[in-house]
């Protein structure tokens, strides 16, 4: 009789808020990656969008990598509530009165880069519900 190996549980990525080689978002704030940046911090940048749903529409995200807000409020909640912060800013900065800050978490919401960013969003109506 012949023991197999138990089979290797798949490994998740890491969520220590390292860097990701494969994250676009990493890569802009390595400055490896152009953006239009609007606004930076030591633990933020905010940038627009390259495929506007809004007149303004701008994404602020952390420097530290982390797949969704969900996780990086877990990981960094100060981080966390900077990004919200920061978010606020902008909108001022844009001067902005009213405006929506949307986070997708998972593909099926919506999110295309695993990296947690918020959406700024204003410049226009918005209705309720969103889609």
């Amino acid at each position: 009789m012949t023991h197999e190996p138990p089979a290797e549980a798949p490994r998740r990525r890491q969520e220590d808020g390292a860097p990701q080689d494969d994250c676009l978002f990493c890569k802009i704030v390595a400055g490896h990656v152009p953006a239009n940046v609007v606004r930076e911090t030591d633990t933020t940048v905010a940038f627009r969008d390259i495929n506007p749903q809004a007149p303004t529409h701008i994404l602020v995200i952390p420097k530290v990598h982390h797949s969704d807000a969900a996780s990086l409020a877990a990981a960094e909640p100060a981080i966390a509530a900077d990004l919200l912060r920061e978010a606020g800013e902008v909108a001022s900065e844009e001067k902005l009165e009213s405006y929506r800050i949307v986070f997708n978490t998972g593909g099926g919401a919506g999110q295309t880069v695993f990296h947690a960013h918020a959406h700024l969003l204003g410049g226009r109506g918005m209705q309720w519900p969103p889609g």
